[in-house]
C-alpha cells in the first residue's frame, strides 16, 4: 500500500543521480523540481501542484533521477512503489489521461525549445553560437562561456571565429581555476587574447599560499570549538576566495558549523540548498551523514533513515567512514540488516 511521507520546507526528497525506485503524489505544500539546461547549464525549476505526480519517468524507465525534487514548504505526498503506481493507474483512467496530459506538455516544451534552437541555426548558426559565448565572457558567466566555446570548436572547427573561440575558451577555464564565475576583472571579448588569458592567472601562486592559510586556520578555529568565529572565517573565502577547491570544502565546512552550534533546522536548509546546487559535491556523503544527524536531533527518524539508506546506496569502500557511520546510525535506529 502507498504511505504518505511528511517534509518541512527545504528538505530533499530525492537527489539527481538517485536510484529510481518511488514514484510520488503531492497532497499539500509545494514541491519544485530542478534540473539543469542541457544547452545553458543554468537552473531550471519546474513547479508540482497538489494533486500532480512526480517521479514517475525515472522510476518507470528505471534510470536514475534527472532532477532534484525539493519541498518548498512543508509537504505531504504519497509515496508509491512502482508496482504499486502501476496497479493504481491500470485501475484508474484518470491517472492515465493525467500522466499523458503532463508528458504532453512537457514534449510541447522541448519542441518549443528545439524549435527556437533549430530557427537560430537556419540563420547563422557559427555567428550566433560564437556571440553567445562572447555575452557569457563579457558578463563573466565563465561556465557558461566555457561550454558554449567548447560546442562552437565541436562544430563548426573550421569556423571563421575558430581561433578566437580557442582563445575564448582558454580565458574561461583560466578565469573559472582564478576566480569561479560571476568573479574577477571584466573581460574585454574584442581584445581578448592569449595575453589576457595570462593575466587572469598572473599572481595565483602567490594567492595560493594565502588561501591554504585562512582555511587552514578556519579549521583550526573549528577544533578549537571556535564555531562561530570558524563559520565566518569559511563563509569570508567562499564569498572572496577563487580556488574552487577550498571553496567547495569551505562551503561544507560552513554547514558543519551550523551542526555543530546546534543550529539543525539551518544545517538541512544550508546543505539542501548546496547539494541543489552541487549534486555531486565532494564531500556528497558527509554532509548527508550530518543532515541525517539533523534529521534525528529534531526528531525525523524516517528522514534520518532514508539519508543514511542514501550514504550506503551509493556505494564505495566499506572502510569509508561515512558509510560506517551511517550503518552505526541506523543501527541504533533500530534498522535491521545495518
Amino acid at each position: 500500500m502507498p504511505k504518505p511521507a511528511q517534509y518541512r520546507a527545504s528538505s530533499l526528497i530525492y537527489f539527481q543521480g538517485d536510484p529510481a525506485d518511488k514514484i510520488y503524489i503531492l497532497q499539500t505544500g509545494k514541491i519544485s523540481l530542478v534540473y539543469q539546461d542541457i544547452e545553458t547549464g543554468a537552473d531550471v525549476r519546474d513547479s508540482v501542484q497538489p494533486g500532480e505526480f512526480f517521479g514517475v519517468k525515472s522510476a518507470l524507465g528505471r534510470y536514475a533521477r534527472e532532477e532534484n525534487a525539493v519541498a518548498l514548504s512543508d509537504t505531504t505526498v504519497m509515496v508509491f512503489t512502482v508496482p504499486e503506481f502501476e496497479a493504481v493507474a491500470m485501475a484508474n483512467t484518470r491517472i492515465i489521461m493525467k500522466m499523458l496530459k503532463v508528458f504532453s506538455n512537457q514534449m510541447r516544451r522541448v519542441h518549443k525549445q528545439v524549435s527556437k534552437v533549430m530557427a537560430k541555426e537556419e540563420k547563422q548558426p557559427a555567428d550566433g553560437l560564437f556571440h553567445i559565448g562572447e555575452f557569457y565572457l563579457k558578463n563573466k558567466r565563465f561556465s557558461h562561456a566555457k561550454y558554449v566555446f567548447g560546442r562552437y570548436l565541436t562544430f563548426y572547427p573550421s569556423g571563421k571565429d575558430a581561433i578566437q573561440a580557442s582563445k575564448n575558451l582558454e580565458i574561461a577555464e583560466n578565469a573559472i581555476i582564478r576566480f569561479g564565475d560571476g568573479k574577477g576583472p571584466g573581460v574585454s571579448v574584442s581584445n581578448s587574447s592569449a595575453a589576457a588569458s595570462q593575466s587572469l592567472v598572473a599572481g595565483s601562486m602567490d594567492d595560493q599560499g594565502a588561501a591554504n592559510k585562512s582555511y587552514n586556520d578556519a579549521v583550526s578555529l573549528v577544533s578549537q570549538g571556535k564555531y562561530q568565529e570558524a563559520y565566518s572565517a569559511f563563509k569570508t573565502i567562499v564569498e572572496t576566495g577563487s580556488d574552487l577547491d577550498l571553496i567547495a570544502k569551505s562551503k561544507f565546512e560552513i554547514g558543519r558549523c551550523f551542526f555543530l552550534l546546534n543550529k539543525f533546522e539551518e544545517c538541512i536548509k544550508y546543505f539542501t540548498n548546496m547539494l541543489t546546487k552541487h549534486p555531486k559535491h565532494p564531500d556528497l556523503r558527509e554532509t548527508m551523514y550530518i543532515m541525517g544527524q539533523c534529521n534525528d536531533k529534531v526528531g525525523r527518524k524516517e528522514q534520518a533513515i532514508a539519508f543514511y539508506k542514501r550514504i550506503i546506496a551509493i556505494g564505495g569502500s566499506e572502510d569509508d567512514s561515512s558509510i560506517i557511520k551511517a550503518k552505526r546510525a541506523l543501527s541504533q535506529l533500530g534498522v535491521q540488516g545495518a
